[in-house]
């Protein structure tokens, strides 16, 4: 990654997003070229010099304090995880350069897979950054049986959403789905900029999806914590399903997502219906042999 380009349209995107009224300089009205803000009024907006600013945005964070990076952050009015992102940015701008390292694969404790068996009632998983699964109990399996049934998706949900066709049945709000799923992946890219897989991952989608370069143009991020999802599943039809997404402090980089529903709900009917379904598949002898 070009930690320096990288910088520079972050910022730029975020300046962008940000019009004068937004930012309460209504003096600042008149015709202009673009709805955003410009560089000298961020700057304003921070307490920092028109050249200090424009040196930042040019893509050297290297050596700007917390303070000046937590003022640029509230000039742009950045949210939580784009604030983080800025961060993690920093961060590595001041880290210097160094060359990609060749990663240990990601192993999941017994203990953890252990918890995921035991959670019968809820589909649940466990994914890395570049947002491959892991680790699935059955449920899981079973709600995710699209992503599964293609071994050209590599139980990776990036690579399922942007290049399988099966992902737009899948996904009612596909759109949205396709857009958390690159939020996601530019989120993970500030955080382990030198990742030789995710830079892999996202040269392949790059390469292979007008709809992934489009949105990965935007240098959105988002944090996936806890939220709702909508499934159109081949097997029990519509459900939507609550999620919480809670990273493994004792494995960093892989993160234990749990879906539910309200009990005695449609939803709730729905995931009852598949775990009959996977548990008889799962019953079902390999007559190939």
């Amino acid at each position: 990654m070009d930690t320096r380009e990288e910088i520079r349209q972050f910022l730029t995107t975020r300046r962008a997003k940000i019009t004068p009224q937004q930012a309460g300089l209504t003096a600042f009205g008149g015709n202009r070229r673009v709805t955003g803000l410009r560089r000298h009024e961020v700057a304003m907006l921070a307490g920092v010099s028109v050249e200090y600013y424009t040196k930042l945005e040019r893509g050297n964070l290297a050596g700007a304090s917390e303070q000046v990076l937590e003022a640029v952050a509230r000039a742009l009015q950045l949210d939580e995880a784009e604030r983080a992102h800025l961060l993690d940015l920093a961060k590595t701008a001041n880290a210097g350069g160094r060359p990609p390292r060749r990663r240990r694969a990601q192993h999941v404790r017994p203990g953890v897979l252990r918890l995921l068996e035991t959670m019968t009632d809820a589909p649940a998983f466990v994914r890395n950054g570049r947002l491959d699964l892991v680790a699935v109990n059955s449920l899981a399996r079973a709600l995710y049986a699209p992503v599964f049934e293609n071994a050209a998706n590599r139980e990776n949900l990036a690579r399922f959403c942007f290049l399988d066709p099966a992902a737009t049945a899948f996904y009612p709000q596909w759109k949205d789905s396709a857009s958390t799923t690159v939020n996601l992946l530019r989120t993970e890219a500030g955080r382990d900029p030198y990742n030789p897989d995710l830079t892999e991952l996202v040269g392949e989608l790059s390469t292979r999806s007008q709809e992934f370069r489009t949105r990965w143009a935007k240098h959105d991020v988002r944090l996936h914590h806890t939220g709702t999802k909508r499934f159109h599943h081949p097997v029990v039809g519509e459900l939507t399903l609550a999620f919480e997404a809670m990273p493994l402090p004792a494995d960093p980089g892989l993160t234990l997502t749990a879906y539910h529903a309200a009990p005695g709900s449609p939803d709730d009917d729905a995931l009852h219906v598949l775990a009959s379904w996977s548990a008889a598949a799962q019953q079902v002898p390999d007559t190939a042999h």
